[in-house]
């Protein structure tokens, strides 16, 4: 007989288990398939390589250049992972980025103040992100059909408001700096995000049931959680940084161009949060991967500009990277339920 007040077992092979056996061999699990640090070690492997290959890529001017490729890529890849968590995916993200500042130059043009405007403009974007989510939960409309839509209308509005014509940012000063015109400001609102984010989704009740609806909804649903509310939320949040990043880009570019291709840097900062470990069928996200994969591409990037390399090439290890991604993706889910399956057997076997 064995007692029952014992807090570990003696398996067959002699190896122990229990609580904290279980709860290390989840840890070193998590570790050892965490894609995060698959893309991290290819990250500092492009890094390494391209500083050997040119000198011009570790000085201090091109930090800023990197910084002005990640940026971008590293907002809307978070913007994106809580949505595409869930299974479904924001493609008017680009057409609230091309929106926003024209919103706010609009505002000030009717003499509303900066600060003001930037405020309502940011409002605007999460009343689009909760109309995106509305139609995708109450109408049931497949969310990418839903986004493919308002991105379009979003992109007509900018073109038929401004008939076309580019214009410039308003604001200066110390709000124009902080808000994109520091050449690191950028960079840095995208760290602070990722920071945040990444606090929300892996230590909030939120970002538990993010994942929860993502796995399985109607399991969410039936334990609780208000399925429809968590989804209406992460499209919210998704143009909400999406119309702020344009805000940014604005400051940073110092003009405004009605014909930008949101569209395009959308999915761009989806590649780099598939890239970075999150499913595209939902179930499982990661903002720290995000991004890293942002940081990835954007060196990519910079590296083939500074080499010389064909722009064509980038996107080719671009589309490469991202089959690669999902293959990873799909490898190690397999991983992890055969890791599950065979932990109850193994349960059996130490009884026995």
């Amino acid at each position: 007989m064995t007692s029952s007040s014992s807090s570990s077992t003696t398996t067959t092979n002699g190896s122990q288990s229990g609580p904290g056996i279980a709860r290390r061999t989840s840890r070193w699990g998590t570790f050892l398939q965490g894609q995060e640090l698959v893309v991290c070690v290819i990250g500092i492997a492009l890094i390494v390589f391209f500083s050997v290959a040119t000198s011009a890529f570790g000085t201090a001017s091109n930090v800023s250049t990197v910084s002005s490729y990640v940026a971008p890529i590293m907002i809307l890849a978070l913007a994106e992972v809580p949505v595409l968590t869930l299974g479904e995916i924001d493609l008017s993200v680009g057409g609230v980025y091309v929106l926003a500042p024209f919103v706010v130059v609009y505002l000030n043009d009717v003499g509303v103040p900066v600060v003001l405007a930037i405020i309502i403009t940011l409002l605007i974007a999460i009343a689009i992100g909760c109309i995106n989510g509305l139609i995708t939960v109450l109408l049931k409309v497949p969310s990418f059909i839903t986004t493919l839509g308002t991105v379009f209308a979003l992109e007509g509005i900018v073109l038929l408001s401004s008939n076309g014509i580019q214009t410039n940012p308003v604001g200066e000063g110390a709000l124009a700096q902080t808000l994109g015109g520091w050449e690191y400001s950028s960079i840095l609102w995208a760290l602070g995000f990722a920071v945040v984010l990444h606090i929300v989704f892996r230590r909030t009740t939120f970002g538990l049931h993010i994942v929860a609806t993502g796995g399985n909804g109607t399991a969410a649903s039936e334990a609780g959680i208000k399925v429809a509310w968590v989804k209406v939320a992460c499209f919210a949040i998704c143009s909400l940084l999406g119309g702020f990043l344009g805000i940014l880009d604005g400051y940073r570019i110092g003009s405004l161009n009605p014909g930008t291709d949101g569209l395009t840097l959308m999915f761009y900062g989806v590649a780099a949060a598939v890239i970075g470990g999150t499913a595209l069928t939902g179930g499982r996200g990661t903002m720290i991967g995000a991004a890293i994969g942002a940081i990835v591409l954007g060196v990519l990037e910079d590296g083939f500009n500074i080499m010389g390399i064909n722009a064509f090439a980038y996107q080719l290890v671009l589309g490469l990277a991202i089959l690669g991604a999902m293959i990873l993706n799909i490898q190690m889910d397999r991983l992890r339920s055969g890791r599950r399956s065979g932990a109850p057997k193994m349960a059996k076997a130490g009884r026995s």
